[in-house]
């Protein structure tokens, strides 16, 4: 057994000590996102520094505790504050969550983060259906030796973001009249901000938003066979772009603007996808 599996299993146990609550659905909350947590009926929450090796965020803006309970009638592990790869943990440690959370039962991951937009349609405050990725920089989570207990060595990427979730997405945004965006999330490392030649690389290869988090959780996800879904919240145009300076008070800022269009989709999403 490699020392990645058993720190995770020890994550199991410990929070197993503490509740035996079985999600369906695990909800990552991105920069500026975490009040959405208000929303659940909650059963039990985890600080993060109460399970045994967890990663603790250092992120403003980023509570950093798990929130068990239900949206609607739909049983939900909610990650109040990722953990993020520029901040100087192994991305082993990144997606340990993120395996945590499918071992204790969640076959949905729906992840959300704050990015810039790339995409010379969108405005900040818009949500972005992620339909798929493109990852940069960030070493992948899979490296080394495989997790058999988890997955197989070379798990496909042709279909990671689930097209059945997306479709349920843009049932939701329709009935709560939530205008939604669509395109291609391009995760780098951070912490700084990308460059405006990088964003225009970015925009080369086909991507619409940019961020610091969610490809590498996805591809941990897709590897232990989780279905996936994911929402961005365009928080500012992303370098070179404007004039100003980018800053995270603006992200928060952004993100707190789009929050009940926000709160409002991810409900009923995930009470659709709770049927």
């Amino acid at each position: 057994m490699s020392e990645i599996y058993e720190k995770l299993i020890r994550c199991v146990a410990c929070v197993r000590e503490k509740t035996d609550f079985v999600p369906r659905v695990a909800v990552v909350l991105g920069s500026g996102l975490g009040d959405y947590a208000e929303n659940i009926r909650v059963e039990c929450e985890i600080p993060y520094g109460d399970i045994e090796g967890f990663p603790v965020s250092t992120v403003p803006g980023h509570a950093g505790k798990f929130i068990f309970g239900t949206v609607g009638s739909v049983p939900v592990v909610c990650m109040k504050g990722r953990v993020h790869y520029y901040e100087g943990y192994a991305v082993s440690d990144v997606v340990l969550p993120i395996r945590l959370m499918g071992l204790l039962g969640a076959k949905i991951l729906f992840l959300t983060n704050a990015a810039g937009g790339v995409n010379t349609s969108f405005h900040p405050g818009d949500l972005m259906l992620i339909k798929d990725h493109i990852a940069l920089f960030a070493p992948n989570p899979l490296i080394g030796p495989n997790l058999d207990e988890l997955g197989t060595r070379f798990p496909d990427m042709s279909a990671v973001y689930d097209p059945s979730l997306q479709e349920l997405i843009r049932q939701a945004a329709r009935e709560n009249q939530v205008f939604l965006q669509e395109g291609v999330y391009a995760q780098l490392t951070g912490p700084s901000f990308e460059s405006p030649a990088e964003i225009r690389m970015m925009r080369t290869l086909g991507s619409d938003a940019v961020g610091m988090s969610t490809v590498v959780e996805a591809i941990a996800a897709n590897h232990m066979g989780m279905k996936i879904c994911g929402i961005s919240c365009i928080s500012n145009l992303a370098a070179g772009m404007t004039a100003s300076p980018l800053t995270h008070g603006e992200v928060q800022e952004a993100a707190d603007k789009a929050a009940p269009n926000f709160k409002k989709l991810l409900t009923a999403s995930i009470q659709k996808m709770g049927r």
